[in-house]
């Protein structure tokens, strides 16, 4: 009859603690998961926006003081350009990795069919860049404006006949892909004919431009190697004071702050360096999309900390009412203890090593879970693995530790109260 009886406190206590372990597991698991995507998601969440279009625009130094000054837009073909040779440069800044494509453009205008005037651009589209490195960088507004709807199919910078057009302009026009259009640039002796590839809609101004190889307008311009401006797409941190103080005056920062502001990927701070290496560029972040994909940044991340925080909570409760419903089912083996001249710090610290070794098995088996859970939301979220980051481990150690005794604390205050003549006499 005894032996049947512990048997079954036995066997009662192991499903308490299995459980215990279980709602650690659970917990962890999340947490490390949403700790790993947390801490990994700042380039993949830019890397998403990044197809969303620039958010640094190089422009000729001196048109942009004319705007600086008068707030006076200056036109292209003013006299003001870059050259198309600095162009690989950026590609050799502190924060080359971080620049994930660009496009220059030279816009002018061209005389249609009907006579009305029509807003031209010249780019890249899929362009093959040398660097001065001795490699090649793919740039253009393919991967720069990967957003667009195009009908139909991208111009090749190979081929000087094709045009993009702008739904918009299209619809005016009444053309489709397929169809040419004769045109006549500014600045060129004859209309040239032109063979739309694709119709693009973007949701912007461009939708009443066409897009051309570059090389053909700066062919009609006899501008060869110039070019008017340079949208570039760079994976950025998002802005603090530091960071907006520099972009006010560089030169008013300290020697350490200018090494930390250098350093990290700002907006700012990478616009310069693209300045240091572009002769004559002035280059500006565009403000809404940079301080939008921080605002982005931090608000996932901190939807993530709050999962983790609510995860968290949820194991303590668990564990505590656990522990505390093991507490009363024990009453009588604990009253017993006590009545033998066990003290309740022995007693306590019993039921809590108990605790701790079920958690700590329980937040392994979460952890692993976790790394794999992370994985699941990396490659259905984001499309790539999320990196297993070491300081979480230590920071799970912590957090597993932190939740089993924040919910033992109610079984522990349960446990001292116990009087074993009461307890032990069924009161």
């Amino acid at each position: 009859m005894f032996w049947r009886m512990l048997q079954g406190a036995l066997a009662r206590q192991r499903r308490r603690l299995f459980m215990v372990a279980l709602t650690i597991a659970l917990g962890v698991s999340l947490t490390t998961a949403m700790l790993n995507v947390m801490l990994d998601v700042g380039d993949k969440v830019n890397r998403e926006l990044k197809a969303y279009g620039a958010n640094i625009t190089v422009t000729p130094r001196a048109a942009s003081v004319v705007k600086d000054l008068y707030g006076v837009e200056t036109a292209e073909g003013s006299g003001q350009y870059l050259q198309e040779a600095d162009l690989g440069k950026i590609k050799t800044i502190f924060w080359a990795n971080n620049i994930v494509t660009f496009a220059p453009s030279l816009l002018t205008d061209a005389v249609g069919p009907d006579g009305q005037t029509i807003p031209i651009v010249g780019t890249w589209f899929d362009h093959e860049l040398p660097l001065p490195t001795g490699d090649t960088a793919s740039t253009g507004i393919k991967a720069l404006k990967s957003w667009w709807d195009v009908q139909g199919s991208w111009v090749t910078d190979t081929d000087n006949q094709g045009a993009m057009v702008g739904s918009l302009l299209a619809a005016k026009l009444g053309l489709r892909a397929g169809d040419t259009i004769a045109i006549r640039l500014v600045g060129g002796q004859q209309a040239e004919r032109f063979t739309v590839t694709g119709v693009f809609n973007s949701g912007g101004n461009e939708d009443e431009q066409i897009f051309v190889p570059l090389r053909k307008v700066q062919q009609a311009l006899q501008l060869d190697g110039k070019i008017g401006k340079v949208e570039v797409s760079a994976i950025t941190t998002p802005e603090n004071e530091l960071a907006r103080k520099a972009a006010q005056d560089p030169k008013s920062l300290s020697l350490k702050e200018w090494e930390t502001w250098y350093c990290t990927a700002y907006v700012s701070s990478i616009s310069y360096q693209i300045e240091e290496v572009v002769n004559g560029a002035r280059a500006k972040p565009v403000r809404q999309v940079a301080e939008s994909e921080g605002a982005i940044l931090q608000k996932t991340q901190l939807l993530m900390l709050l999962i983790t925080v609510l995860s968290l909570a949820g194991s303590a409760l668990g564990i505590s009412n656990l522990l505390s419903a093991s507490v009363m089912e024990r009453s009588k083996e604990i009253g017993l203890l006590k009545a033998l001249g066990a003290t309740d710090g022995a007693v306590a610290l019993l039921v809590l090593v108990e605790t701790l070794l079920a958690g700590a098995g329980g937040g392994l088996v979460g952890y692993f879970a976790g790394l794999g859970f992370a994985q699941i939301i990396g490659w259905s979220v984001f499309g790539s693995a999320v990196a297993a980051k070491g300081m979480v481990i230590p920071l799970v150690m912590v957090l597993v530790a932190m939740v089993t005794l924040a919910g033992s604390l109610p079984a522990m205050r349960m446990l001292l109260t116990l009087r074993p003549a009461e307890v032990l006499h069924g009161r």
